[in-house]
């Protein structure tokens, strides 16, 4: 294995999630050898979700370093060189720049519900859905709000493309990442064309000088060479400067796209859920859908191929924060643990509690929820006098909560277009206690779900496969490089839905919708 690393038969995988960013090293059988994290968190600044760039510099740095850590304990090496590197991030959201490189506006991202207005109206005006969240909504609620940073604007990009361009010096991402900036054509895999044109003429009326082609990255699709790092890309990425220039890299993606390559979900008729701080469900489909959803984003795979995508805002925050106070109340009793500890034993608990959680509600709200209507969040938990007010119950709820509005935008999918799928894996740190969050899925969806033992290295193995795939998937589509290189022995547990948890899932499902008037009254009246 030191000959491996030292020689840089290996691929890097780099991923900035919302609470967690971690780097994920391979080797050419797909295997994961090392890998490191940082935790980070954002800000509400002046109404917006953000992260600083410093707080992203940091972020790189830090998890680079562990990973190196982690490469020299293991294996009584130096990690300075690596066959490809990939890079992927939290999708959507809005980074400007003016023509120096200086940013116009702190980061925007994929957590606020402040662009409701552009969204709506873009969506009428191109006649497909188009998300509060998506980049194009951003930069057209900047020009509605008359902000004054908009005049400057050079380019426009998200936080993969901005750290790929850091360390690459090319303004690009990945297909599937650009589908989260602009509806995408998959014919041509590229921004659609007629769409853009109707957008350009929009800017025009609000005296916009620029076509949105000249200031968004450049499309490229999985296995395309997306440039090498750079020596100022060596600097961004390890603190030291030890690390190798040229090494080339793929094509930046979004988590959406490392999560169905990390499950093996890039085939019509698969899917996956990504459940960690946000959810999302992605089907990739054999068809286009009857009707616009405002619940259900069109998005890509890496390759270009049309993907329903059900994305919330909210899924397991709230149950994070929860366990903090369950830590703080055991250190308060003297008793020392670890958050690890009282996390499986939430889940474990879960698994005790009534099937439809004995008449307790939780909403998960830390931001506004678009599926259900929700421009704030207020986490609320509400129960009735008479309800089974156990441990159980409430910790069960918990985790049906992390999973209601994604079920209420994965029905108008699965019952009103009767989207066909074959298989759904589930990946995230939902699904690392083993079983339970499996199966909580699959009554939530009344479907089976499978988790592969890679489950918790989630966006970034997928990344790292997908920078493999760039240097070694010549004359290989995706699709068969994933299936006989990546995942040809993958260990893979599968639990099919039990009756009494589906009909369970759905009277709290009830309970929770009738519910929802509450929450938006929390919003309204605690600020």
């Amino acid at each position: 294995m030191k000959d491996i690393i030292t020689t840089g038969k290996t691929a890097l995988g780099i991923e900035l999630g919302s609470t967690r960013v971690k780097a994920v090293l391979i080797d050419e059988n797909c295997k994961v050898i090392a890998s490191g994290a940082h935790d980070w968190e954002n800000k509400l600044e002046n109404g917006y979700w953000t992260y600083s760039l410093e707080d992203v510099q940091t972020a790189v740095h830090s998890c680079f370093k562990a990973l190196k850590a982690d490469v020299k304990e293991k294996y009584g090496c130096d990690f300075t060189t690596t066959g490809a590197i990939g890079i992927s991030a939290m999708m959507h959201g809005y980074l400007a720049f003016n023509k120096r490189g200086e940013l116009l506006t702190p980061f925007r991202t994929w957590r606020n519900t402040t662009t409701a207005e552009a969204a709506e109206y873009l969506t009428e005006k191109l006649c497909f859905n188009i998300p509060q969240r998506w980049t194009c909504s951003h930069i057209y609620q900047a020009i509605l709000n008359k902000e004054d940073h908009v005049s400057e604007i050079a380019y426009v990009t998200t936080l993969a493309g901005y750290v790929h361009y850091m360390l690459t010096g090319v303004n690009a991402v990945g297909v599937g990442e650009a589908s989260g900036i602009f509806p995408v054509d998959s014919a041509t895999n590229d921004y659609d064309e007629k769409m853009m044109v109707t957008y350009d003429g929009l800017l025009k009326e609000k005296g916009f000088g620029k076509s949105l082609r000249d200031i968004l990255p450049k499309v490229l699709v999985a296995g395309e060479n997306a440039g090498c790092l750079t020596e100022k890309g060596v600097k961004f990425l390890d603190e030291s400067g030890e690390f190798s220039v040229g090494v080339p890299f793929a094509p930046c993606e979004g988590d959406a796209g490392t999560g169905m390559t990390a499950t093996n979900s890039v085939k019509e008729r698969t899917g996956n859920i990504s459940a960690g701080t946000s959810i999302f469900a992605m089907v990739v489909l054999e068809k286009n859908l009857t009707k616009v959803y405002p619940e259900i984003d069109m998005v890509t795979t890496p390759t270009g191929k049309p993907v329903a995508m059900v994305h919330c805002n909210n899924c397991t925050s709230d149950i994070n924060a929860w366990a903090g106070l369950f830590g703080e109340f055991a250190d308060a009793l003297g008793i020392k643990t670890s958050r690890g500890k009282i996390l499986d034993l939430m889940f474990e608990n879960a698994m005790k509690g009534d099937r439809d959680c004995g008449g307790l509600v939780s909403y998960n709200y830390f931001s506004g929820e678009p599926v259900t209507g929700l421009q704030q969040g207020r986490p609320l938990f509400v129960r009735t006098p008479d309800a089974a007010f156990t441990l159980g119950n409430f910790m069960r709820v918990q985790l049906y909560s992390a999973l209601a509005a994604l079920k209420v935008g994965l029905d108008l999918l699965l019952k009103n277009e009767k989207a066909e799928i074959d298989k759904i894996y589930g990946h995230g740190g939902f699904y690392i206690y083993p079983g339970v969050g499996q199966k909580i899925t699959a009554a939530a969806i009344d479907a089976p779900v499978s988790v592969m033992k890679t489950a918790g290295e989630g966006g970034p193995y997928g990344m790292a496969l997908l920078a493999l795939y760039s240097v070694m998937g010549e004359g290989m589509t995706l699709e068969d490089f994933l299936q006989t290189k990546a995942f040809a022995d993958a260990e893979t547990v599968t639990v099919s839905p039990d009756k009494n948890d589906v009909e369970g899932f759905n009277i709290f499902l009830d309970r929770y919708v009738k519910g929802l008037e509450t929450e938006k009254a929390a919003t309204q009246s605690i600020n």
